[in-house]
């Protein structure tokens, strides 16, 4: 049935498919004891198989009551969350570009006004002064951990 890594993929994908939460907890021991491995197995599974590319996000908690969360992000296939970053955000966003994306995800009622003035005001950079200059490519980053928040399927 193919190697290791691809059993434990396969059965994290089959849970996440029957939840109806958008995410998963899991223990890490009971799931390795299920796999019959090492927990260090279980977590390059997660590094390379449940990668925010991919579209999910790996939330962790290591010791004796640990868990592991995983959650499903709600753009669609596989690869498709980190197209539409690149496509929408890539490496450096303007001022102007940021608050165009914001309206638009007002415009489709993913946000709330109260939200984009929010973000609006984050992303403007007025508040911050000093000698930084590096605006577009932090507003890039900001943008990308909002979006990423945004598609979240636990959080609907």
């Amino acid at each position: 049935m193919g190697n290791l890594a691809d059993r434990i993929e396969e059965y994290l994908k089959q849970i996440l498919e029957k939840t109806t939460e958008g995410y998963i907890v899991l223990q890490r021991s009971e799931l390795a004891g299920e796999f019959s491995c090492v927990p260090s197995q279980i977590n390059y599974v997660l590094d390379t198989r449940f990668t925010v590319e991919r579209g999910y996000l790996v939330e962790s908690r290591r010791g004796g009551g640990g868990y592991l969360r995983i959650i499903r992000l709600g753009l669609g296939i596989e690869g498709q969350y980190q197209h539409v970053i690149r496509q929408l955000i890539g490496e450096q966003l303007s001022h102007a570009r940021s608050n165009a994306l914001v309206e638009r995800l007002l415009d489709e009622e993913l946000l709330t006004t109260r939200e984009a003035a929010l973000i609006k005001s984050l992303l403007s950079g007025n508040n911050l002064g000093g000698e930084f200059r590096d605006w577009d490519t932090l507003r890039a980053c900001l943008m990308k951990d909002i979006l990423t928040t945004l598609s979240r399927d636990d959080l609907v």
